[in-house]
């Protein structure tokens, strides 16, 4: 779990924010309390560590769109939405927005305790992994447009002699291409060079 990780509480009833932030802090974990949507984004800033704790009906904006302000604008803070007069369509609504999960209240101290770790855990991962990726696309920027034919053609598992007939070059001009490209990607092997063509191609 990242050390900074804050679990963020947006609920209008000033006890549940009371009893939420007790429970969560008895666990280490640090908690910030919002009695709006428009008093978390007013303090929020996107890219802080935690997930997001929303209590779906309140005055003004709503915890589902708040939700989805939060997706239009590119917020990836994971989200649990919790409520007093849950159903099924708001349910599956809010799951099909995004939320990593939704809890009725009353619900029971572990399990939302137990759907805050994952969610924890789930942001941490989701940042390393974008975190990778913008490195390795910053490697990909220093290649030139031949050498990002070349590794392309080798990723896609091309032999020397194959690239070489198909950029019109010889084998030796394909090799050199190819030993830069593994140095400006800084890749060991093949292998981690067709793992990194992977990881930049995901969406």
């Amino acid at each position: 779990m990242t050390p900074d990780a804050t679990v963020f509480v947006v609920d209008d009833d000033q006890a549940m924010r009371t009893s939420l932030q007790w429970l969560i802090e008895s666990t280490g974990m640090s908690v910030k309390t919002y009695d709006s949507a428009d008093a978390f984004l007013a303090n929020y800033y996107p890219g802080r560590a935690g997930c997001l704790l929303l209590d779906v009906r309140m005055p003004g904006m709503s915890g589902l769109e708040l939700q989805a302000y939060m997706a239009r604008e590119g917020f990836r803070l994971p989200v649990i939405l919790i409520t007093g007069h849950g159903d099924v369509a708001m349910a599956v609504r809010a799951m099909k927005a995004g939320a990593l999960d939704f809890i009725e209240k009353p619900f029971h101290d572990e399990d939302l305790l137990r759907s805050i770790r994952q969610a924890l855990e789930y942001d941490q991962k989701t940042r390393a992994s974008r975190s990778t990726k913008a490195e390795i696309a910053m490697r990909l920027a220093e290649l030139t447009p031949r050498e990002h034919e070349v590794m392309d053609m080798v990723t896609d598992g091309k032999s020397n002699k194959e690239i070489a007939a198909a950029l019109g070059v010889s084998a030796k001009t394909v090799e050199a291409h190819r030993a830069r490209v593994m140095e400006k990607m800084r890749a060991e092997s093949l292998a981690e060079l067709v793992r990194m063509a992977l990881i930049a191609g995901q969406d």
